[in-house]
């Protein structure tokens, strides 16, 4: 994935060892902070899905902050790093 392209972040997170109900997600981000320093609380995963990219996957979210701003956040497991792919706005994805 290019680094330029799609930066780097932070992200507070937890991988779920065993199955349990208020971890619904397998890897469930917290809170991440961007390369500028700006850290975003997230308030709720909108969408996830996982793809094999090689020998390993990419977990995607779109995530909803507690400012109500959306963002789509990918975790590579063969690098453990987690990337920024966009902003996006909350017409483009959802219709609830």
């Amino acid at each position: 994935m290019n680094g330029e392209k799609f930066p780097p972040v932070n992200v507070l997170n937890v991988i779920r060892g065993f199955h349990n109900p208020s971890l619904p997600h397998h890897i469930t981000p917290f809170r991440f902070e961007t390369q500028e320093g700006v850290s975003h609380q997230i308030d709720k995963i909108r969408q996830t899905h996982r793809e094999r990219v090689g020998k390993g996957f990419h977990y995607h979210y779109v995530i909803q902050t507690r400012e109500k701003r959306f963002f789509h956040l990918v975790f590579d497991t063969q690098t453990l790093i987690w990337r920024m792919i966009q902003e996006v706005d909350e017409e483009l994805f959802f219709s609830d």
